[in-house]
């Protein structure tokens, strides 16, 4: 067997995420961070055989390294094969499958272009590959217990795989090959041992291959692209996700995004990744990602971030439902008409888009609508308010500050406090109500004439059906429980503010 050997020197290189360092107090040691848990001396025998470099010069290494103050420099070898041959195509090895565990006796090896890496650190000990680096046909995944895999296999790279000794089984859906791990009684493929990957895993020396995307669209993903890279165009994370991280700490996370048709896929990050803590963006563009597959569930598995590029306008219809949205006060000061205002309360922890979403007012007794609000082009931040007032001038003259919607008189934020009010979702469903449609509101207990009604602050959530208990009510008669105390503004009221 031919070979050839590099020794390449990485300087400055990040660490990994906390639980995944190879570098720990100090200490350097010649591929401990690469295989971690594992004997030293067993590491230089396999060292020694594979890459054919004398045992002094791997001690005088170690003893070199061991002097460097700076931990973050590491020194890796690399290897590659010549004459180690594929002989089988990734169809024929998943035909090998037949139900159950299998460990491959056959004298197999397949080849396949790496497509992915854990640099970025949202992969974790598994090398998925594909066919062919551009418009390939099949993908496949082998689990390696292997970390910082990338200073060995980096995108693009050519690799051979001896099967023969592995295991394959069908996971979730998904063919896998690696070594084996018995948890209860039951055995499935796991991490190839860090010490047998040379024996099986080999570096092509082709020069690395630049992998292009396949384009697909979400309503034409089908089970042949799975492990393979793939760009997927028009995607834009759903509205119920604004302002939440690509994936909580420590802990794997699936992020929704649709197209313009609605249809939606997982974007599945670790919350190991560099970029866990960033802030999902909001536009819309293009996401280049390995496509992977869950029972019947496709999903994506971005590299890095650059494989996100949204820089479009979003889809016209950004439609999302809610129940943490409701009323939370309602004005009709004593002393100023023109300083009357709805405030509308988002009590989640993160934005919710208004598109679609209306108010609805029922003047006095009426059953049918009296007017409308459409609040579309609008939102409210997590846990913050939304003041809609029926006189913009005569408001911010009052209070000090503008309101958030400035709407006509005679509206649903126009009300004189004996009027029923609707706040409904873009789908038709009334979320929270105040009053009682067909009753008018004087002298029972949703009235709020010359006066305020407040939400109770421990309320968090929206109720289509109106509850007394919810609400602490002023008014000019004190009827049903209300209290009766006319409220003047700007001193009695606290719009965009829940107290």
């Amino acid at each position: 067997m031919k070979q050839k050997l590099s020794v390449r020197v990485f300087s400055k290189r990040k660490s990994p995420p906390a639980g995944r360092a190879g570098i720990e107090n100090n200490k350097i040691l010649i591929l401990d961070t690469i295989f971690h848990g594992y004997a030293l001396k067993k590491i230089l025998e396999w060292t020694n055989f594979y890459c054919k470099v004398p045992l002094p010069t791997i001690l005088f290494l170690i003893v070199s390294s061991s002097c460097i103050k700076n931990t973050e420099f590491d020194i890796v070898s690399d290897a590659c094969s010549e004459n180690v041959i594929a002989n089988t195509t990734y169809t024929q090895v998943k035909e090998l499958y037949v139900g159950e565990l299998v460990q491959i006796q056959e004298d197999l090896i397949i080849d396949g272009y790496v497509i992915s890496s854990d640099k970025a650190g949202n992969f974790f000990s598994v090398l998925h590959f594909q066919d062919s680096p551009t418009n390939p046909t099949e993908g496949f995944q082998i689990e390696i217990d292997l970390r910082e895999s990338h200073l060995f296999f980096e995108m693009g790279s050519r690799i051979l795989i001896k099967l023969k000794g592995l295991y394959l089984n069908k996971s979730r859906g998904v063919f896998k090959l690696g070594g084996t791990f018995s948890a209860f009684g039951t055995t499935s493929v796991g991490r190839l041992p860090a010490l047998k990957i040379p024996e099986h895993i080999f570096l092509s020396c082709d020069s690395s291959s630049n992998i292009q995307p396949v384009n697909l669209i979400l309503e034409n993903l089908n089970d042949n692209k799975v492990n393979t890279l793939v760009q997927v165009d028009s995607l834009e994370f759903v509205g119920d996700e604004f302002g939440l991280p690509f994936a909580e700490v420590r802990k794997e996370t699936k992020r929704t995004l649709k197209n313009c048709n609605n249809n939606e896929i997982k974007l599945v990050n670790s919350g190991f990744a560099d970029f866990q803590g960033d802030i999902l963006p909001e536009a819309n563009g293009s996401v280049t990602a390995i496509l992977l597959k869950e029972n019947a569930d496709y999903l994506l598995a971005l590299r890095d971030l650059d494989d996100i590029n949204f820089i479009n306008q979003r889809c016209a219809d950004l439609k999302m439902t809610s129940t943490q949205i409701f009323f939370s006060e309602l004005a009709d000061p004593n002393n100023n008409t023109g300083a009357r205002f709805i405030e509308l309360y988002n009590a989640s922890n993160k934005v919710l888009n208004l598109d679609g979403w209306i108010l609805r007012r029922y003047t006095n007794a009426n059953t049918e609508i009296s007017s409308t609000i459409n609040l579309t082009g609008l939102s409210i931040a997590a846990e913050s308010t939304l003041v809609i007032s029926p006189n913009a001038e005569e408001f911010e003259l009052t209070y000090g500050f503008a309101p958030d919607l400035g709407v006509s008189t005679n509206s649903p934020a126009d009300s004189n406090g004996d009027d029923n009010l609707e706040l409904v979702d873009p789908f038709g469903v009334v979320i929270d109500v105040f009053g009682l449609v067909g009753e008018d509101g004087s002298n029972t207990n949703h009235e709020f004439e010359d006066g305020r009604a407040s939400r109770n602050i421990e309320i968090t959530g929206a109720n289509s059906i109106y509850t007394f208990s919810e609400w602490t009510i002023f008014n000019d008669t004190g009827e049903a429980g209300t209290t009766n105390l006319p409220q003047n503004a700007p001193e009695d009221f606290t719009p965009g503010s829940r107290e």
